[in-house]
């Protein structure tokens, strides 16, 4: 949700706001939000703007006044277990789940009996009677009657507010031009526009889009609740950034998946007409492939900070990282080859007069991109090797592994000295 609102911010030069529905103090801690801004930034998105609603109290109480005072917020002093034992009996026969307005049937003195036997009310939006139609961006035209909904509880008992109305009020007072979720809020989208026009009858409502939501390989729904195939779970697993958003915008959508640099490639070709209304299936397995793809597309700049961290840096680093990017599945075997040009390895010598041969073949330095081709000429013409004959004992010897980047990018970064003793020892 967080990327299909920042491609179409950056697609269509907008802002995209970061807002934290945190109202619910149980379930929201300051962890929680830190480890979604992680997140977000590890997936390269930079919000213009952060607001949490536990700051917005006062706000969300002047809209609930209003809502109060023409007859639209209404209290209601059911239980959970009295809901729910009215919600099954209307199934047994045969009716919607709907809440049946009960608490508008109670008399003054029937909520003042209930006050003081220690109930507190929730809170419940009174919706009109009607059909509700906007233009989904995705879905298109798109209806829902209310009468088949109950009116929804906007304040908790204990006063707390539900992200139903802190949201259309944070979208009036933010000017709030477009609204991307997933289509599991489709059903809200229609109690928020009752909500908004209550609210702000004469300003515009914000445009909304309702993506298909993800599911595994295997067809299931993948749970915020559970952490399935969390993002901070494939941070860990070295998929990389870009491998991760790509996938997840573009896997159920008429857009081939493919491999992207940064968000700014993806949002040039990004499209809500693209994205289809059927689940999309995200298979992690697909990011093995996704991920070598896009290490092969970074440049050194998109990765300098990250090599540095692995302590590669100085005037190999960019070469290296040209020479082997190509052959990463994952960011971290960078190391591996940072090792075989600037560390000690153990050379395995699988012919070893032939290695000696090609060690007094050596040329001398300085060395470029074409003293391998040069140097591998010369061994060919006196020892009349060719082929993997003449190339796998040179591979071994000088990096120690059976494949790798290419050895004419490779040999100058591993220097004459380091080579001859790789070839001899």
């Amino acid at each position: 949700m967080a990327l299909f609102n920042e491609l179409f911010a950056k697609a269509n030069n907008g802002r995209f706001i970061l807002r934290f529905d945190d109202t619910d103090s149980a379930r929201s801690t300051a962890e929680f939000a830190r480890a979604i801004e992680v997140d977000l930034d590890w997936l390269g998105i930079r919000p213009d703007a952060i607001f949490r609603q536990s700051a917005r109290a006062s706000d969300y109480e002047a809209a609930a006044a209003k809502l109060r005072q023409t007859d639209r917020l209404y209290p209601c002093y059911e239980t959970a277990e009295e809901l729910e034992k009215r919600r099954k009996m209307q199934q047994a026969r045969g009716l919607p789940p709907v809440y049946d307005r009960a608490a508008l049937r109670l008399t003054p003195e029937e909520r003042k009996n209930y006050e003081q036997a220690g109930r507190r009310p929730h809170w419940r939006f009174k919706l009109a009677p009607g059909v509700i139609s906007w233009n989904d961006l995705i879905r298109g035209p798109t209806q829902i009657d209310c009468a088949a909904l109950s009116d929804p509880v906007l304040i908790r008992e204990d006063g707390s507010f539900l992200y139903t109305l802190p949201s259309v009020v944070d979208d009036i007072d933010m000017q709030i031009t477009h609204v991307i979720r997933g289509e599991d809020h489709v059903t809200n989208t229609a109690v928020q526009l009752q909500i908004f026009s209550s609210l702000s009858p004469h300003a515009p409502a914000p445009i909304f889009a309702h993506h298909n939501l993800l599911i595994s390989a295997s067809g299931e729904g993948l749970s915020k609740r559970t952490g399935s195939l969390s993002i901070s779970s494939l941070r860990e697993e070295g998929y990389e950034a870009m491998a991760v958003a790509a996938l997840a915008t573009l896997t159920g959508s008429s857009d081939n998946v493919h491999a992207v640099r940064d968000l700014g490639h993806l949002a040039q070709t990004f499209d809500l007409a693209h994205v289809s209304r059927n689940p999309a299936r995200f298979d992690p397995h697909d990011l093995e492939t996704l991920t070598h793809r896009t290490l092969a597309l970074l440049e050194f700049d998109d990765v300098r900070e990250r090599l540095a961290v692995l302590e590669i840096v100085g005037h190999k680093a960019e070469p290296l990282w040209r020479a082997a990017r190509g052959n990463l599945m994952r960011f971290d075997e960078i190391k591996k080859w940072w090792r075989v040009i600037d560390a000690e390895i153990a050379p395995v010598h699988e012919d070893a007069d032939f290695l000696k041969q090609a060690a007094k073949l050596l040329p001398a330095e300085p060395w470029d991109e074409q003293s391998w081709a040069a140097w591998t000429q010369e061994i060919k013409s006196v020892t009349g090797r060719k082929g993997k004959a003449l190339f796998h004992p040179l591979r071994l010897a000088l990096t120690g592994e059976e494949s790798g980047p290419e050895l004419a990018l490779l040999l100058p970064l591993i220097g004459r000295s380091t080579a001859l003793n790789r070839l001899i020892n």
